[in-house]
């Protein structure tokens, strides 16, 4: 008799036929489905593409968040256990070491946290089996490229992914699964995540017009336009179309651009220039792209001062900002993500792992370790067993 723990069958392997055994599922996922259209794709309402090349390569405070969090959160240490023991040697560990010939641990965390923070969606395909069950490699997947293919009860049959004019469909009907997807909440999607990228759209917006408008101020000499007025002889106002042109053209080849800055301007007879001097709304634009600068660190959980954005105070000093930016945003990530892949690999391996981060390794958080192991080993009322667990370390072997 051949059992697998996590597979969908009821594990007898004969030639009996199997009894059927009835799923459980949620009361509303014959409504979700009806929704998204059963068999059909559940196409993303964001322009993923878009918010990438806006935010992300083309903004840098959407790109610094976002590196930060994926370098961060990639490079915490795992601690991988089960109900019993943590293991220092294991086969989770040995793929996650390298997952692919292409990339090793760091690498593959790091892309899958960018693409989560930048779609909201992270995928993870086994490629291969070994004889034990396990994947021989893991691979990250584009998620702009990747579709949901909702079933009767709501819960994807399918993934599509797609490249150019081709497709791949990935089975999920099956024992164990070949993607696993990991989501951040979406409070109006059944099937794909919200990224902090769309909650940052609007400042992006803002930062990045900000920082158009100093552009087009600098290939103006870095001050705002003047006026070239014209008073001929008999006190007329108007030039000819002729010259017209000729003027447009001597100030778009001699006084435009950053070469031509400080430039002196030669005026015939019956022209005078007025410079302009910036109005109040002008001079406010360094404040609103400083403003758009922080909206977007905070939808990304980034402190600003670890951006170098001047004028926040919010925290007293850069490392209490370092231990916040851990605390409250790369630990929550790592350990989420660590919790869906362990599960995922649990199922491929037939037994139930953990994966979790290891804050005792992270030197950013060295103070607050120090602060706790001080205050737990002083507790004369607590045995050496509950301090271990406290601290969240495996019991010792009795044997030893």
């Amino acid at each position: 008799m051949a059992f697998r723990l996590f597979s969908r069958g009821n594990g007898v392997a004969d030639a009996a036929p199997a009894p059927v055994v009835e799923k459980k599922a949620s009361a509303t996922g014959r409504i979700v489905a009806f929704a998204s259209g059963s068999g059909r794709v559940a196409w993303s309402p964001r322009d993923t593409s878009s918010l990438t090349r806006g935010g992300f390569v083309g903004n840098p405070v959407g790109f610094r968040s976002v590196k930060l969090i994926a370098e961060a959160a990639a490079a915490v240490p795992l601690i991988c256990e089960d109900a019993e023991r943590r293991f220092d040697t294991h086969p989770v560990l040995d793929l996650l070491r390298r997952p692919n010939p292409g990339q090793g641990r760091a690498e593959l965390f790091e892309a899958l946290f960018g693409q989560l923070l930048l779609s909201g969606n992270g995928y993870l395909e086994a490629a291969g089996l070994t004889e034990a069950g396990m994947p021989e490699e893991l691979h990250v997947l584009r998620s702009d490229r990747m579709s949901v293919v909702p079933g009767a009860d709501g819960w994807p049959v399918a993934y599509e992914y797609a490249v150019g004019g081709r497709k791949h469909r990935f089975d999920m009907t099956g024992s164990p699964d070949p993607i696993c997807h990991i989501k951040s909440f979406h409070p109006q999607d059944d099937h794909y995540g919200l990224s902090p990228m769309q909650a940052a759209a609007v400042a992006l917006d803002v930062h990045s017009s900000a920082s158009a408008w100093s552009k087009a101020l600098l290939d103006n000499a870095a001050r705002p336009s003047g006026a070239i007025i014209y008073k001929g002889l008999d006190g007329q106002g108007s030039l000819s179309p002729d010259q017209y042109d000729r003027l447009v053209g001597e100030m778009e080849m001699h006084h435009q651009g950053a070469r031509n800055a400080g430039r002196p301007m030669l005026l015939e007879g019956g022209l005078d220039w007025k410079p302009m001097g910036f109005s109040p709304s002008d001079m406010e634009f360094h404040a609103t792209k400083q403003a758009a600068a922080r909206e977007i660190a905070l939808a990304f959980g980034v402190p600003p001062m670890l951006l170098g954005i001047p004028g926040d105070a919010t925290y007293a000093n850069y490392a209490e900002a370092h231990r916040a930016f851990y605390r409250l945003t790369v630990l929550p990530l790592a350990t989420r993500v660590s919790a869906a892949v362990a599960w995922w690999l649990s199922e491929h391996l037939g037994e139930v792992i953990e994966l979790r981060p290891d804050p005792d390794k992270i030197p950013a958080l060295a103070e607050e370790r120090d602060q706790q192991w001080k205050r737990i080993g002083e507790a004369s009322f607590l045995t050496d067993a509950e301090k271990r667990a406290l601290l969240g370390l495996p019991p010792l072997d009795q044997d030893g």
